[in-house]
């Protein structure tokens, strides 16, 4: 008989949280995720590809399994969650289904270079963010029967998809001196322009706010464990599920693949003799580049980083993957996609066993994390995704082109909404986030100034509402969306009623 809760320990059920994750579910902003790229876009490598949406539904079961695995436990571990707060599979689920929502069309490049617009040319000093537009959908730009604006969740839910519980301009040109071991994960060692990665914009921080007070165990710039867990399956779907799509697209080849593995693993002594200017102006020699990512590791995260553990992790890559999945080309067969069932199915169930609770983690880390050699093993297959994917010279042709597409969005409203004499007439919905936003900046500046940065006037913050206002609109778009309505916006297309903007 397993061991029983005593009725401090003991979680009682809650029915609010089926209903946050039937809310998400049922958002258009869910749905747009079916036509919006993950890393390879399906227009040019078909429908066997991810989408942000199934990359979401994967992620959701990923996150639930390790969910169920920690409150079942009745040892130590679960006896530690439990006074962090819990992990509820299904907050766990609301959250990983919700965890994309806020990306924009063209994958991770769209939010690149929606930032820098956003920045550059829409005056927006908290530029854009995936992870904070997720949190303003959920609060904000969503709807609901329950309330005028957002989706209205429980604090539970709102707190799990909070990957970095902070505003931008927190880590501005500023060193904190409590955290002697260096900064969070996400806020980067460039912080001119304020943290990298942040998971709220100041509209929204009343809501960070109100989401953190529920777990007082929590302490500051720290993920819940519901967040840590989900973070977690979506660093797993990424670094396993998303090698299907390179495989069955045929991008992944195996002579490059493994020829980079196994010279790190013959030539790594001599390798590590080399000082990094030679290593970086040699990158494209196979072995050069992953050695500079085991360097990199030691100076960015010392406090995990284990020589051993990396080489394990290389074999363990080069022999399941460079001699193993990608030994055979994939083909279509029953046999092909039996391999790729296996290869992702070892590799996840070993990830998920490798689950370790921290009560004090370290800075760069969360209460609920990968064990040592399990972090070492996606840090190995994330850098094939980078070295032979993103870094190929065929998508960053493609790339730049829906980078242009952006830069057309980007002007053609703001040019449009500055036009006295006919911004009536643009879309519907672009004017009520424009609303909306310049209504926020308002009410910031009557509630809590100190929060906005620069000019006040009610002209700036008209100038700041119509910018958010439009990069919450371009980034309610699915790709096909978005490259319709450059067109039309541009005056380029021929077809009036075929580039529906609406979401």
């Amino acid at each position: 008989m397993p061991e029983q809760l005593d009725d401090i320990e003991r979680i009682e059920p809650q029915p609010d949280f089926r209903v946050d994750l039937e809310r998400i579910r049922f958002s258009p902003y869910f749905s747009r995720l079916s036509a919006v790229t993950q890393v390879i876009s399906q227009a040019g490598a078909g429908p066997v590809i991810h989408n942000r949406l199934t990359h979401s539904v994967k992620v959701t079961a990923v996150a639930r399994s390790i969910a169920v695995m920690l409150e079942q436990d009745r040892g130590d571990t679960g006896r530690l969650v439990r006074e962090l707060g819990g992990c509820d599979p299904v907050v766990v689920q609301a959250a990983a289904s919700a965890h994309d929502l806020g990306h924009p069309p063209f994958g991770h490049l769209g939010e690149q270079v929606l930032d820098r617009l956003a920045r550059e040319r829409l005056g927006l000093s908290e530029g854009f963010e995936g992870n904070a537009q997720t949190f303003r959908i959920l609060t904000e730009l969503d709807a609901c029967d329950a309330t005028e604006q957002g989706l209205n969740l429980t604090a539970a839910v709102r707190a799990g998809v909070l990957k970095y519980p902070w505003l931008r301009a927190e880590w501005q040109s500023r060193v904190r001196t409590d955290m002697p071991d260096g900064m969070p994960r996400g806020v980067g060692s460039q912080r001119n322009g304020g943290a990298d990665k942040f998971s709220v914009y100041t509209l929204d921080v009343d809501e960070l706010r109100d989401a953190q007070s529920a777990f007082p165990n929590i302490g500051g710039w720290r993920q819940t464990v519901e967040c840590s867990v989900m973070d977690i399956a979506d660093d797993i779907a990424y670094s396993i599920h998303d090698l299907d799509d390179f495989y069955r697209a045929g991008v992944l080849q195996q002579a490059s693949v493994s020829a980079e593995l196994r010279s790190w693993l013959r030539d790594q002594s001599h390798l590590s003799r080399l000082d990094e200017q030679s290593l970086e102006a040699s990158a494209r020699t196979p072995g050069h580049a992953l050695e500079l990512v085991r360097r990199r590791i030691h100076t960015r995260d010392a406090w995990i980083a284990s020589d051993d553990a990396f080489r394990a992790a290389v074999q363990r890559v080069s022999e399941d993957l460079g001699d193993g999945l990608l030994s055979v080309p994939f083909d279509g067969s029953m046999g092909a996609e039996r391999a790729i069932s296996s290869f992702t199915r070892s590799w996840i169930n070993r990830l998920q066993r490798s689950i370790v609770v921290d009560r004090t983690p370290h800075v760069r880390s969360a209460h609920v994390r990968l064990g040592q050699q399990a972090w070492h093993d996606v840090v190995v297959l994330k850098f094939v995704h980078t070295r032979f994917v993103l870094e190929r010279p065929d998508l960053a042709t493609y790339q730049r082109g829906q980078g242009r597409v952006l830069e057309t969005l980007v002007e053609g409203f703001r040019a449009w909404l500055s036009d006295e004499d006919d911004a009536a007439r643009a879309p519907r919905r672009l004017v009520e986030l424009v609303q909306v936003a310049t209504a926020g900046y308002f009410r910031l500046r009557s509630e809590t100034p100190e929060l906005l940065r620069g000019s006040t006037d009610d002209e700036s913050l008209i100038a700041r509402g119509r910018g958010r206002g439009i990069v919450d609109y371009i980034a309610s778009l699915t790709d096909s969306q978005a490259m319709s309505v450059a067109s039309l916006i541009s005056g380029t297309s021929e077809h009036l009623w075929e580039g529906g903007t609406g979401i």
